[in-house]
């Protein structure tokens, strides 16, 4: 069992920065590739990055790349997604999730767990 819990969200101004963190409890999160997923009112979920289990190969969705940076660091538990050059539109709910690999997560929207997410608001 891996529990997830987000922080870091707020409200920010556009053009600011944020970043998210997501802790993991348990040890078997370096196991898991990770994830950012988003979901704005109204609209479905969507996926935004993921990691590999150690970091190495990262991928993105074309409305993020070059604007969010997913990392991870093993030995705290935490992976975090670094959002700059925030527009209003990134207004949502944002979640991280486990999953088994970066192809379930990106491809498919599968993960095995979820945290409880993290509300960030952009103001234009």
């Amino acid at each position: 069992q891996v529990q997830l819990v987000e922080s870091g969200g707020g409200l920010v101004q556009a053009g600011g920065s944020l970043r998210l963190s997501c802790t993991a409890s348990g040890s078997t999160f370096r196991r898991y590739a990770m994830g950012w997923f988003r979901q704005a009112p109204g609209k479905e979920r969507e996926f935004l990055a993921a990691i590999t289990w150690s970091g190495g190969g990262t991928y993105y969705a074309d409305s993020v790349k070059g604007r969010f940076a997913i990392s991870r660091d093993n030995a705290k538990n935490t992976v975090y997604l670094q959002m700059n050059n925030l527009k209003a539109e990134d207004t949502a709910v944002y979640y991280c999730a486990a999953g088994t690999s970066v192809s379930t997560l990106g491809r498919d929207n599968l993960a095995d767990y979820w945290g409880q997410g993290t509300q960030v608001t952009v103001s234009s």
